[in-house]
């Protein structure tokens, strides 16, 4: 299999995420709206000082009340020594008091929302990694996230070209990176200066320890090729259901029962095929709603019913799911999809509001993802690529992020 190889690599380098992994909700919290300054939930990777928004739906109808608590990490996802007044203006351990119930929907739920900095905590200082918890009035924890907070001390410069291995030069790209110091003199940068890079906001495939191959002058020049490429994947499908009852981008049909249920046309296997530009949001999403003023808490549910026909000879034992930001990229039994072998179909269905959202089917594979045995990979693919920068100066007792570089694989080049 074609996957072998780049799959070592990454299970070799992901060694930053390793440490801690992010605890996904019980079936009743949905729509984990996480984000900076932008309209689609992403992975945040913030500037000091630019605020957090953290949204999400309770559907259990209790209305109860939620607090959050933030802690500081280091580079790795352990917990840094930092004590919590040093890296954060305020306290936190609050309750979420901004909260409102669903108005004319089907489906009942509360809709709530954190906004920091706010008038308790006022103020992230130190930048670096973060985990932000979620927990109920009994104190049990019911989801956490990470985020990033980073300096602009370096310019980083991104570059995406082919991958220079002939035997993966129509399926793979690979980031060049130039770190040129701005306001900061970088002190032994082999050890103390570390990367991570990110595809399409997933930490499931980030790469990390990559090291300055040489220097020149203050500049820090990395140009590898397998250490640093990523499968080029494949454009995402999508669907619209922000007009939940009638049919309209990729919904082939409707149905109203106790709740509306959108079915999908039901996509092909596209790994055979040739790759065809199709404009997405690389795996995001985005709440819409074509009546109402506010989407937040006038947007229904739906059942969203996806449907995959394999190609003859693919192996219909293999675990397929459904892919996106909309679960934060996990793999669970609610988006793991069943094959109908009388139909020669997988199927599965997703409880999800009403908005645009990005998709694709992955298999699972002893513990290792391959989004491309579905969908292929493609060079030419639209991909969006982050790279931060963390420090560590001789003696520093935490992992700053110093610089924040990104580039789109869109202008792909050899």
């Amino acid at each position: 299999m074609k996957i072998i190889p780049i799959f070592i690599l990454a299970l070799s380098l992901q060694v930053a995420n390793s440490q801690v992994k992010e605890i996904n909700p019980p079936d009743y919290i949905k729509t984990i709206n996480f984000k900076g300054d932008t309209d689609q939930t992403q992975l945040p990777v913030l500037k000091l000082d630019e605020y957090l928004v953290l949204e999400f739906d309770a559907l259990n109808g209790n209305e109860e009340d939620y607090y959050y608590k933030i802690q500081h990490y280091n580079f790795d996802w352990t917990p840094s020594a930092l004590a919590k007044s040093e890296y954060l203006g305020g306290f936190d351990n609050q309750r979420i008091r901004d909260y409102q119930n669903s108005y004319n929907t089907l489906q009942i739920y509360s809709h709530y929302k954190l906004t920091i900095p706010n008038q308790f905590t006022k103020q992230l200082k130190k930048s670096g990694n973060y985990i932000i918890s979620i927990f109920n009035n009994d104190g049990e924890l019911v989801f956490t996230r990470k985020f990033m907070v980073y300096e602009d001390k370096v310019d980083v410069g991104v570059t995406i070209k082919r991958t220079r291995d002939i035997q993966y030069i129509q399926e793979k790209q690979r980031v060049e990176i130039i770190i040129s110091p701005s306001s900061i003199q970088l002190n032994n940068p082999m050890q103390t200066v570390k990367t991570l890079v990110v595809q399409n906001n997933n930490l499931n495939s980030a790469i990390v320890g990559l090291k300055p191959q040489y220097t020149i002058g203050t500049q820090l020049i990395y140009r590898y090729d397998k250490e640093s490429s990523f499968w080029g994947g494949n454009e995402y499908l999508y669907f619209e259901n922000k007009d939940i009852r009638s049919a309209s981008n990729g919904v082939q049909s409707i149905d109203l029962q106790d709740l509306y249920h959108n079915y999908l046309f039901t996509n092909t296997q596209r790994s055979t095929k040739p790759y065809t530009y199709n404009p997405d949001i690389n795996g995001n999403y985005l709440i819409t709603n074509v009546n109402d003023v506010d989407v937040s808490i006038e947007s229904d549910y739906a059942w969203v019913h996806f449907s995959f026909k394999p190609n003859p000879d693919f192996n219909t034992n293999a675990s397929v799911f459904i892919y996106g930001n909309f679960n934060n990229y996990a793999l669970n039994e609610s988006n793991k999809m069943t094959y109908d072998a009388q139909r020669g179909i997988y199927t599965g269905s997703l409880l999800l509001k009403q908005g645009f959202y990005n998709y694709k089917y992955v298999t699972l594979d002893n513990d290792i993802i391959n989004e491309g045995a579905i969908s292929g990979n493609f060079y030419q693919t639209e991909n969006n690529y982050k790279v931060l920068v963390y420090y560590r100066d001789l003696g520093g007792r935490y992992d700053r992020i110093i610089g924040l570089g990104e580039a789109s694989s869109v202008n792909i080049s050899n």
